[in-house]
């Protein structure tokens, strides 16, 4: 397997585990017009995030991957607001997001950084 394909599994893997605690947070949010609203929003985006990734790596051309994996990002982005707003509003105690936001903002960045070389490498 090469480092390439090795490196996109991985990132792979995390978004897919990043999902998982999305869908099990969504679960412990309350079932109220807010928590509900709030959940449906948080639900598409970060469970999108690993979906568009897969779409990526299957990419037909540079330009392709760049504009598929800006989706990504900004999913993570999306994704990344309403767990903020999640933890500012107290609609699940803070410790339980804590991990979750560090988790996203990490993807965040490896995204990013991933697009960025994509381009410089144009």
């Amino acid at each position: 397997m090469t480092e390439y394909k090795k490196y996109g599994e991985d990132i792979a893997a995390r978004l897919m585990d990043f999902a998982v605690h999305i869908i099990k947070l969504f679960n412990e949010l309350p079932d109220t017009i807010v928590g509900r609203h709030i959940g449906g929003q948080l639900l598409r985006a970060g469970t999108s995030a690993g979906a568009n990734y897969e779409e990526a790596r299957g990419a037909q051309s540079r330009s392709d991957f760049i504009h598929k994996m800006s989706i990504v990002l900004k999913e993570l982005k999306e994704s990344r607001f309403w767990l903020k707003l999640i933890m500012r509003s107290k609609l699940v105690k803070e410790n339980r997001l804590k991990d979750l936001l560090l988790e996203c903002e990490a993807l965040c960045g490896i995204i990013a950084k991933s697009i960025l070389t994509a381009r410089k490498s144009k």
